[in-house]
This record gives C-alpha cells, structure tokens and sequence, in this order.
C-alpha cells in the first residue's frame, strides 16, 4: 500500500480518524455516514418564510447592483418551496431570465461525474479503488510507478499528485482534451497519488475516458440517460450547441466600461465535460438538489450518496479565505465531486462553479434537510452571498450583510435551529 498523510477528519463527519496502518480514507469505517443523508431529529420549521425573504433579496441585488441576470432554487423536505429567475438573459435585449432559462455550470459539473460513477460502481462496471489503468492502460504520469496505482477515487477528489489547475492554461488556449491528458505524463507531480489535494480538470476529465471504457458509451450520453431524464432535468445538456439550443438560455457577461456586457460563450471548459461541462435551469436544479438530498433513492441509491458526500481530502484552503468561508466554515474537505465542510456546526454539501461570464453555486445541510442553488450570468461576486445569507437565517444564526446591500433589514420571521 502506498503511504499516506494522515488526515483527521472531525467525528462531526461520521468518519472514523485514520490509524497509522490506515493509507486511504476508503479504508477507514464509513457506516455512519449515512447520515449525510438522513434527516436529523428536531429539524428545521418550514422555511416558506425565509425563501420569500430571499427571493426579495435576490431581486434587490439584480436591481440595485445592476447585474443582468439570476436564478435561485429553494428545496427543503424534498419539496421545491422557491424557483424563480431575476433580471436579464443579455442585457441589450431585455428579455427576462425564467425558471427555465438555462445557465453554464461550470464547475458544478463535477457532482454529476461523480454521482455517474457512483452509479458505475454500484452496477459493478467501475471500481473506487481500482487502478484506472487497468481500464485506460495509455495513461502515464511523470512518475510511472505512480500512475499506476492512480484510482477512480483519487481522480474524483483531486488526489492525482498534480499541481492545481495543472493544464488549465493549454484549455483555455484552445488545444484539445485529448492531446492535454496525454501530456499529464511530462507534469511536474507534488506528491505520491492519494497523498495530497490538488484541484483538477484536465485529470478530472479521464472520469469521461473511464465511463466509455466502462460502458462503450460516450460519458455525456450516460449522464442524460442516467441522472438527467429520470430526475426530470428536461432543460439540462452538455456543450455549447445544448447551451445555444435551448429554448431559453443566459448569455454570459464581462464587465466593460458601460456596465456588463454579453459575450459569446467560450466554448474551452466545455471540452472536458465531467469537469465542467453541464448546462441546467433553476428548475433541473432543483431536480438535481432533492436527489441529492436522498429523495430520488429510485434514482441514486443510499449508497450512491453515501460515497459521493463522504470526505477524502483536507481542503483548508477552503477555511482561510474572507467572507462566509472564513467566518462560517470550520474545517473543509472534497469527497467525490462535492465538497464537504462544516457550516457552524453543521454538514453542508457543496461546490461552486465559474467559467467566463458564468457564475453558480449549489448547497445543501443534509441534516436539516434545506438546500439551494443560485445560477447567475455574470462574473460578479455578490450572489455568493445569498446561499450564507439563507442558511444563518434557516439555522438562526447572527445575520451578517452577506451581500453588501444596504439596510438589510430582518431576512426571515420565522427560523429555526436543530
């Protein structure tokens, strides 16, 4: 077995601490997570209250800090209590973004591959813990002896060895996922795979090369079949030409001298579709959240979620930035395309995403069982602050100006704490 750092995860995780014969928190005692998804005695009162607060938030933001455009859902008990969209599609036109209209997720992607290979894995066509070069036996690191003992796992929690973003810039300057992945065999490595965290989307994307091997299938085509049409996402798509086709779409916008300005989507991250492929709706959004919350077990199992939501890797990265992750996170972590923290004392699920012109972020506490999504096409920061603005409201936490507004004012009447 190859060695690994010791991480101490928190006993608020359900995960039992690794002991030093211990390398890969997969082999640490995992039964009591389980509770990522069950919802905790004395849960929160209904929050219809605190969604309509936030809804007249979200509108204040659009309006009075000029931004184009916005979507947010709100889900608690597996019902959809809030999904509603703010301002504007493309600012020279007007026309105004719905529940429907669709927005690039960037980022937020990563949950679907990692779900998707829960699903593999369940099914026996995949395995957490293999080498996935028993499946994709050109792949290569610097180090060779390394690469061969890269996992699924590894992959899905940016465990591979590499530097951050190792390759980003060769995306963005258009070359293809292809000749990229293969030139992972000449990228400096940090650490031995499993050891350390590194965020990825390049090594991310081999999630795609692994799914075709696993199933003869191209990895869009599986996530649609799997995730998208039983959960109802009638609106989600993969690439620039299901961005552009659908019936309602946000155009992304950059800042100019006169204010936001739309642009044409890049069409860059879009070719690593595991990483940051996916394009949905407030409305596939809320879809995506109550599944994720464990009320579509016909869809993603107990166990699915379970594995998905577990943590791997210590991200503190995540804790020593300002705002809301400085003040409200304890610890944080990456399990399997999610990121796992601690929000003031409770579990949260979550990921953000940013791609140009395009921001989002998703969240949910699976033991009070409330969670929400905010979508927005532009690059401003200020939306971030809805999702902690509504979460201290829900849990009844001091109210802190999340969101640079003026005269805030109560957000909610009516919350509750566990």
């Amino acid at each position: 077995m190859k060695a690994m750092k010791v991480i101490l995860l928190a006993s608020m995780f359900g995960v039992a601490l690794l002991s030093p014969g211990q390398t890969r928190l997969a082999d640490a005692p995992t039964a009591n997570a389980a509770k990522y998804i069950s919802k905790k005695p004395g849960a929160l009162p209904d929050q219809t209250v605190n969604a309509r607060n936030i809804e007249g938030l979200a509108q204040r933001l659009v309006s009075e800090k000029n931004l184009p455009g916005l979507a947010m859902a709100i889900v608690q008990d597996g019902q959809v209590i809030s999904v509603k969209g703010y301002g504007v599609t493309d600012s020279q036109n007007g026309t105004p973004v719905m529940p429907y209209t669709v927005f690039r997720l960037a980022s937020l992607s990563k949950g679907f591959a990692g779900t998707l290979s829960g699903q593999l894995v369940e099914e026996g066509a995949m395995n957490w813990d293999s080498p996935i070069i028993n499946q994709l036996p050109a792949f290569k690191l610097k180090d060779f002896a390394s690469g061969t003992t890269v996992t699924v796992r590894d992959v899905l929690s940016h465990r591979v060895g590499l530097r951050d973003h190792t390759y980003d810039g060769a995306l963005a300057g258009d070359q293809p996922y292809a000749l990229i992945a293969e030139r992972l065999s000449d990228a400096p490595i940090t650490c031995s795979p499993g050891d350390c965290y590194g965020y990825q989307n390049i090594a991310y994307s081999l999630i795609g090369d692994l799914t075709f091997a696993a199933t003869g299938d191209f990895y869009p085509q599986q996530v649609e079949k799997r995730i998208f049409t039983p959960l109802g996402m009638s609106n989600a798509s993969y690439g620039l030409d299901g961005l552009m086709g659908s019936a309602s779409w946000a155009k992304p916008h950059v800042r100019g001298k006169g204010g936001w300005l739309p642009v044409a989507p890049n069409e860059n991250y879009y070719k690593v579709p595991p990483a940051a492929g996916v394009n949905a709706s407030a409305q596939d959004m809320a879809q995506w959240l109550r599944a994720q919350m464990g009320h579509r077990p016909d869809v993603l199992s107990k166990e699915v979620l379970n594995q998905v939501h577990t943590p791997q890797v210590a991200t503190p990265g995540e804790i020593r930035s300002s705002g809301w992750r400085g003040e409200r996170l304890n610890n944080a972590y990456y399990g399997l395309g999610w990121r796992v923290m601690n929000y003031s004392g409770r579990t949260m699920i979550f990921h953000g995403g940013a791609v140009r012109g395009f921001r989002g972020l998703i969240a949910f506490l699976p033991e009070q069982d409330i969670g929400i999504v905010v979508l927005w096409n532009s690059e401003s920061a200020m939306p971030s602050g809805l999702m902690p603005t509504f979460m201290d409201a829900a849990l009844g936490l001091p109210q802190r100006n999340w969101l640079g507004l003026e005269e805030l004012g109560p957000v909610s009447d009516e919350v509750g704490a566990d």
